[in-house]
């Protein structure tokens, strides 16, 4: 049982943070972002599929910690707290390139930046680039950001199930993507 106890220890040491913060201590916010940086960055470069789109969305995520981390009431919540923050960050910066008829970027303008044995991690995140936001956000954080279907419910505002049936959706949708563009094995 060695994963479950240090996920355990993990979620206690971000309670203790979070607790750390909201009584005013600068190191333990500088400590809380270094934990979770990769993830809010990775998180950030999959569902934006551009790097300036995903660094600006990174610095709101954050700003928008610092200003919020105080009225977190439930400490043990953190992390779906955190992806419900970057969720609405996101949604806030499609608002708001949709309202300046930006196009989205194109195909070719997104590269995956590390290299896994597991599977072929490029081929993934073109699939994931070539996905509507909703779809790409939905397995980003179930599978990339590992957020539980419950924590995923809880950070984008719906129910379970309908995090259950946008997960079957996309998946579909990235299955069909990487087999249309020839990157399935």
């Amino acid at each position: 049982m060695q994963p479950d106890d240090s996920q355990h220890a993990s979620r206690l040491a971000d309670e203790l943070l979070v607790v750390r913060c909201q009584l005013g201590e600068r190191d333990a916010f500088d400590a809380l972002v270094r934990r979770w940086a990769g993830p809010v960055g990775g998180y950030a470069r999959r569902v934006t599929g551009d790097a300036d789109a995903a660094a600006e969305l990174t610095q709101d995520i954050w700003l928008r910690v610092v200003r919020g981390v105080g009225r977190v009431d439930d400490t043990s919540r953190f992390r779906s707290w955190l992806f419900g923050i970057a969720h609405r960050a996101f949604a806030d910066q499609l608002r708001r390139k949709y309202r300046a008829a930006t196009p989205l970027p194109a195909e070719d303008d997104v590269g995956a930046d590390e290299n896994e044995a597991a599977f072929d991690v490029e081929a993934v995140e073109r699939g994931l680039a070539r996905l509507a936001p909703v779809e790409r956000e939905i397995l980003t954080l179930f599978y990339l950001e590992e957020l539980a279907i419950d924590e995923v419910a809880t950070a984008l505002s719906i129910p379970t199930g309908t995090v259950k049936s946008r997960l079957y959706r996309a998946r579909k949708q990235l299955r069909h993507a990487l087999e249309s563009h020839g990157d399935t094995q």
